[in-house]
């Protein structure tokens, strides 16, 4: 194993070379989370906001980081998903079971991304995530979820192929994972 050396230290990511291999690392220990969640009208909760990476707006399931404050050290996904679902959608799961986690790109990252799935929805507020972000909730019937996501792609929007996964999960989760 080569030595690896830092090349640029950030709040967020830290860019990072093993041997010729380049590579960006999370900063926080807990990774991500995305969350699968369906209203009690069975409709799927989307999140539209822009990106600056892509420079795009984006449609994606409500996520976050996991352990990303100073006051959130050693918080679970579980706990996470909790948080991040409320902040962005004003939805409250009375609960949510952990379906699996994997890397995002394995080429590029060491981010960790988990899979839960959230039950038994309540919404309590409006949603849109907190200062620094600008969201917009879909609730999108779930036999239509796909569909409506290949319209977004065609509208220009940039869809993360894991929403796919995400509905793959929603179908299948339970009976692969045992959750539910």
């Amino acid at each position: 194993m080569s030595d690896t050396e830092t090349l640029y230290d950030g709040k967020w990511l830290r860019l990072m070379r093993r041997g010729r291999w380049e590579y960006a690392e999370r900063t926080n220990p807990g990774g991500g989370v995305m969350i699968i969640a369906v209203t009690p009208e069975d409709c799927l909760l989307f999140v539209e906001q822009y990106r600056p990476a892509l420079q795009s707006m984006t449609i994606e399931m409500p996520a976050g980081l996991v352990g990303d404050m100073a006051d959130q050290v050693g918080e679970s996904a579980v706990d996470a998903a909790d948080r991040e679902l409320f902040e962005e959608t004003g939805y409250v799961a009375r609960r949510i079971e952990f379906l699996m986690a994997g890397p995002t790109s394995s080429g590029m990252s060491n981010e960790i991304l988990a899979f839960v799935r959230a039950y038994d929805l309540v919404r309590t507020a409006s949603g849109g995530g907190d200062e620094t972000e600008d969201i917009q909730v879909h609730e999108v019937p779930r036999d239509q979820a796909a569909g409506w996501l290949v319209e977004k792609i065609r509208a220009g929007y940039s869809i993360d192929p894991k929403m796919f996964a995400g509905l793959y999960l929603l179908d299948h989760g339970e009976a692969l994972f045992g959750a539910g």
